[in-house]
C-alpha cells in the first residue's frame, strides 16, 4: 500500500535511517546528561561562596564549557574526525557521530545545570550543612533532587538539539535520516525522500518534547 501511494520511496531506507538516529540520540543524550550534570555540579560548587570554592578550577572548566559550547556543530564534527578515527576506528556511520554530539552537547547542557542549581534556595543549602550533611550528601540529597525537574527540561532541550546535530552529522556520512535526506533526497532530487525524512524528524522531536514534559510535570512537586 505504502508504495501505491509513495512510489518514490524507499521505506526499508527510511526505516533504517530511522533507526540510526534513534540510536545516535539516545546514546547521545544517556552520556551527555552524565557529563553534563557533572561538569555542571563543579561548575557551581567552585564558584564564589560554594562548597568547594575554587576560582582556578572554575575557571578552567568555564572556558572549556563557553569553547566548545561556541564551536558551530559542523566545523566541530570536522575539527574532531581524528580524534573519532582514533577512538572509533572509523570517520563513518553512526557510531563515529557519537563523539561529536556528545562532546558538541554536554558544554550547552551543563551551563543550564549550572543555572538549574544557582535557582535552589540557599537556605535550603544552609540547612542542609547546620544538620551535618557532608558535601556529597548535600549533591546527592539536596542539590539534585531540589533542581530535578529543571535538570529533565534541560535535557529535554538538549536531546532535540541533538536530533538536530545527528541531521547535520548525516551530510558528511555520520548515517540516519540527515545523510538519507542529503544522498537520497538532496543529491538525487528525490524531493519526497527529503519530506519524509524531515517528518520523521518532527516527530522523533515531537515525541522527545512530549515525554520530557510529562516527565517533568510528575517530578515537579512545586
Amino acid at each position: 500500500m505504502l508504495d501505491t501511494w509513495f512510489y518514490n520511496v524507499d521505506w526499508d531506507s527510511i526505516w533504517v535511517a530511522t533507526e540510526e538516529t534513534l540510536y545516535m540520540t539516545a546514546i547521545s543524550v544517556v552520556f551527555t546528561f552524565i557529563l553534563g550534570i557533572i561538569l555542571g555540579i563543579i561548575l557551581f560548587l567552585t564558584g564564589k561562596g560554594n562548597l568547594w570554592e575554587n576560582r582556578v578550577i572554575n575557571q578552567i572548566i568555564a572556558s572549556i564549557v563557553n569553547i566548545f559550547r561556541s564551536i558551530p556543530f559542523i566545523i566541530l564534527i570536522i575539527l574532531l574526525l581524528p580524534f573519532t578515527v582514533l577512538i572509533m576506528g572509523t570517520m563513518l556511520g553512526a557510531n563515529a557521530a557519537l563523539p561529536a554530539l556528545i562532546i558538541g552537547a554536554a558544554p550547552f547542557y551543563a551551563r543550564m545545570v549550572e543555572i538549574a542549581l544557582r535557582e535552589i534556595d540557599k537556605g535550603v543549602i544552609e540547612a542542609a550543612k547546620s544538620m551535618g550533611a557532608t558535601n556529597w550528601q548535600i549533591i546527592f540529597k539536596v542539590l539534585i533532587p531540589e533542581s530535578l525537574p529543571a535538570l529533565i527540561s534541560g535535557i529535554t532541550v538538549t536531546g532535540i538539539a541533538l536530533v538536530g546535530y545527528t541531521a547535520m552529522a548525516g551530510v558528511i556520512g555520520a548515517g540516519g535520516l540527515g545523510n538519507l535526506a542529503y544522498l537520497q533526497g538532496f543529491q538525487s532530487y528525490n524531493t519526497q525522500i527529503m519530506v519524509y525524512s524531515t517528518v520523521f524528524i518532527l516527530i522523533i522531536v515531537f515525541i522527545i518534547q512530549f515525554v520530557g514534559d510529562k516527565i517533568t510535570r510528575l517530578i515537579d512537586k512545586r
